[in-house]
């Protein structure tokens, strides 16, 4: 039992990690909380959902065509919303209200087109469970705790072994400096999107997966913030960190306490770490954070 909490806790922080993930990518870079990440991992979940069930690709490519889908989703709405208030120098604020708009705009563009249904993957794995060391363990957990981490593991070679991702980190710390060494800055924070993009994608197929696909449940995202903060916004491996143990917390909370209280316990450590570590575990203190 014990061990079949703890792989499972583990296979949902992956999950809430690969979400955090995007939102510090992009704070990591702006400076600024981005609320319309939530609504690209709803819209990664409905398309890997419809390519899977009406077009009928096979999993792996609706997979594949989520994760494309929700990282084309995600450059578009830099280009269009947050570009011309970018080049206009406009302070983090607006471009954290312009999320917001940009959020409640494509929750309702899906209820306009979509509707307000509720879909539920079809059966993707023969067997629901595996035996290991005598604890049954979901297989989706199994698989979503697996490709969860081995993606952020490939994000992590991707910044540390290519010019791109030395880039990023250049311009995480000072992005007028990395300027200045003529890094194209418009250019990478497309990169920076399209990354986050299909960490969303990837994060909503499993979401869909887990639970069902519908218009808000972008709000579920909220818990990836909510990790994102714990881990300090804007460091990877601080979202890692924090979508695991928000992960393990909710779910041995609700295998041994009781999961209508589980939202409580999260957004009590939530408030805990603002009030003693307003940083987070690894996060960096900034004169101007939103």
């Amino acid at each position: 039992m014990l061990l079949q909490t703890l792989i499972t806790g583990l296979s949902i922080g992956g999950v809430y990690a690969l979400m955090a993930v995007g939102y510090s990518l992009v704070f990591s870079i702006l400076n600024f909380s981005n609320f319309a990440h939530g609504t690209i991992i709803m819209l990664g979940a409905y398309i890997g959902y419809f390519l899977v069930s009406h077009i009928k690709l096979g999993f792996y490519f609706s997979f594949l065509g989520a994760i494309l889908g929700a990282a084309l989703l995600a450059l578009i709405n830099v280009k269009l919303a947050y570009d011309p208030l970018i080049k206009r120098k406009a302070p983090p604020l607006y471009l954290m209200i312009t999320a917001m708009g940009v959020s409640i705009f494509l929750e309702n563009m899906v209820y306009v087109t979509v509707g307000s249904h509720f879909y539920s993957y079809p059966e993707i794995f023969k067997k629901s469970s595996i035996n290991i060391l005598g604890s049954e363990i979901g297989v989706l957990d199994f698989f979503a705790l697996i490709f969860s981490f081995v993606a952020i593991y490939l994000l992590h070679l991707y910044l540390t072994k290519t010019k791109i991702g030395t880039a990023i980190r250049a311009a995480s710390y000072d992005m007028t400096a990395a300027s200045l060494y003529g890094v194209n800055m418009s250019k990478l924070i497309g990169i920076v999107f399209l990354l986050a993009g299909c960490f969303a994608g990837l994060a909503g197929v499993f979401m869909g997966m887990k639970y069902m696909v519908y218009p808000t449940m972008g709000w579920i995202t909220n818990k990836a913030y909510i990790a994102a903060v714990i881990g300090g916004l804007g460091s990877l491996p601080g979202a890692v960190i924090g979508g695991v143990i928000l992960g393990v917390l909710e779910t041995f909370v609700s295998v041994y306490i009781s999961s209508v209280i589980r939202d409580v316990f999260s957004f009590t450590l939530v408030i805990v770490f603002l009030i003693i570590m307003p940083a987070g575990l690894l996060g960096k203190y900034l004169e101007e954070k939103v």
